[in-house]
């Protein structure tokens, strides 16, 4: 399985790392106006938003690579938590990714990876 590349300096993403978590829930409502409220999964689905500032053009290369390899946001990696360092081992990129080049050394970017149930 791929994994999500780590930055020359052996980190994930930079700080501010932000981490979200996602339940499943599901409520049904009958017709004497009652409900009826249960989990669709067991396990909460993650969410990080990865902010990279000041990456080289080595370091794009390789998230670009990740992307094309992995087709945007159709394909599945492996993603160590920056936060308490657990490996979700099927993730993938939700939505695009874009780097914006601050000049010809210098480049930052931000993508949101997602845990995707199996």
């Amino acid at each position: 399985m791929i994994a999500f590349p780590t930055l020359k300096t052996g980190a994930v993403t930079q700080y501010p790392a932000r981490r979200s978590a996602q339940f499943s829930n599901l409520a049904l409502r009958f017709l004497d106006a009652t409900e009826q409220r249960y989990r669709l999964a067991g396990t909460p689905l993650h969410r990080w938003e990865v902010k990279l500032d000041q990456l080289d053009p080595s370091e794009v290369g390789v998230l670009q690579t990740l992307f094309v390899t992995q087709l945007g946001e159709f394909g599945s990696f492996s993603f160590t938590d920056p936060l308490d360092g657990t490996v979700y081992p099927n993730c993938s990129i939700d939505g695009v990714f874009e780097v914006d080049w601050q000049d010809d050394l210098w480049a930052r970017t931000s993508l949101v990876v997602k845990e995707v149930r199996t």
